[in-house]
């Protein structure tokens, strides 16, 4: 474990059984899912920026496993062999061990083994309620382990898909702006290239290619780039194989044929992007921004402004709470609201606790389809050294 004395050990378990018990008295059922998880589950599921740092192995049998970096897709798993079609409603909690490398030298709040305690609400179609009530049972969890000096930053990614899914553009666009959301830098790069004219972008390539080459017939797509390379006598070297080049090239192409992005829209994204408010502040300029540029996304916003009043009814002070629209945490199974709550001795980069709505997750890990889910997780040697001081 983590604790390198018994003293800190003993501290650990008496703070995980006062965050248990939180857990256990707001009906979320104790659980214990397996540290060894099947490697193909994660890889798919979790994004590229903690793929790179899963511990992956294959045993002697031959086949793919990893230790588990977060708890929920393992708890997804759980409730999937209780439940095959993954809809029944169920409220878990757990405290365990997460792994995920870390280089030599980095910060000592980002530990290779650490643990998170956390709950998990599967099934229930009450959205905003369910949201509320995850955040709330968080926070008294914190409360009761005694911390009190946080501060609370919120994110909303069901505004953001409502905001793309507003605007005219391809799906596969929508897809890449959603998949950079976290990263600032690289979400701008992308919002560039698809407003830039086909010419200035740096991914030419032959005319004959650029309008043969569909992104939705792949096999066609192949045997055009095969021709290509047995006309000019191009080997493959390296270790993409002729169907992921040409999915790539596929995607290129279309892009070059396709109209951009007008500059307008580019400024309204960017524009959205840029909120960064008291919570409540935030959806008036959010509100303010459509209304100025013509485009509807009230369902989405009437969503949000329930939470927030669900929240404040629940005992939550949301004057505390920052949102930021470009928060979107670097799971990428989040799909709705997202938090992180920090302290000031640890900053923003190592949040005590986290946590969002990821309904498509229960269907990546096998579900046939779609479920809604919410969850957060608490690091629980951060909160015993930010209750320590």
């Amino acid at each position: 474990m983590v604790a390198e004395t018994a003293r800190e050990f003993e501290a650990l378990e008496a703070q995980a059984q006062t965050l248990m018990a939180t857990f256990a008295s707001a009906g979320h059922e104790p659980v214990a899912p397996a540290a060894l998880q099947p490697a193909d589950v994660y890889l798919d599921v979790i994004g590229e920026a903690l793929r790179a740092r899963c511990y992956v192995f294959t045993d002697p049998d031959g086949d793919e496993y990893c230790l588990r970096p977060d708890l929920t897709v393992p708890i997804c798993r759980l409730h999937l062999e209780r439940h095959a079609d993954g809809a029944q409603k169920a409220k878990y909690c757990y405290n365990g061990s997460a792994f995920r490398f870390q280089p030599r030298g980095a910060n000592a709040a980002h530990p290779r083994e650490f643990r998170q305690c956390g709950i998990e609400s599967i099934g229930s179609s009450d959205r905003e309620l369910n949201d509320a009530n995850t955040l709330a049972i968080m926070l008294e969890a914190l409360k009761a382990a005694g911390l009190n000096d946080w501060t609370l930053r919120i994110g909303d990614l069901g505004l953001f898909r409502a905001l793309l899914s507003a605007i005219d553009m391809p799906e596969r666009w929508r897809e890449r702006l959603r998949h950079q959301l976290w990263r600032p830098q690289a979400f701008r790069e992308e919002l560039v290239r698809l407003t830039e004219l086909p010419a200035a972008q740096s991914s030419a390539m032959p005319e004959e290619l650029v309008h043969a080459l569909d992104p939705e017939d792949v096999e066609g797509a192949q045997r055009h780039v095969a021709q290509y390379l047995d006309q000019n006598h191009v080997e493959l070297i390296g270790v993409r194989t002729l169907e992921e080049i040409s999915r790539n090239l596929a995607r290129i192409a279309a892009d070059q044929r396709a109209e951009r992005l007008p500059v307008a829209t580019a400024n309204l994204i960017e524009g959205y992007i840029g909120v960064n408010a008291p919570a409540r502040a935030a959806g008036a300029r959010v509100k303010d921004l459509m209304r100025d540029t013509g485009v509807d996304i009230s369902p989405a916003l009437e969503s949000y402004h329930k939470r927030l009043q669900l929240l404040a009814d629940l005992g939550v002070d949301v004057t505390r709470a920052e949102f930021s629209a470009e928060f979107g945490r670097s799971l990428e199974y989040y799909t709705g609201f997202v938090f992180e709550v920090s302290v000031p001795d640890l900053g923003k980069r190592s949040p005590v606790a986290g946590g969002g709505r990821y309904d498509g997750l229960m269907k990546l890990c096998g579900a046939p389809a779609d479920v809604p889910a919410v969850g957060g997780a608490i690091h629980t040697e951060r909160l015993l050294k930010a209750v320590r001081g």
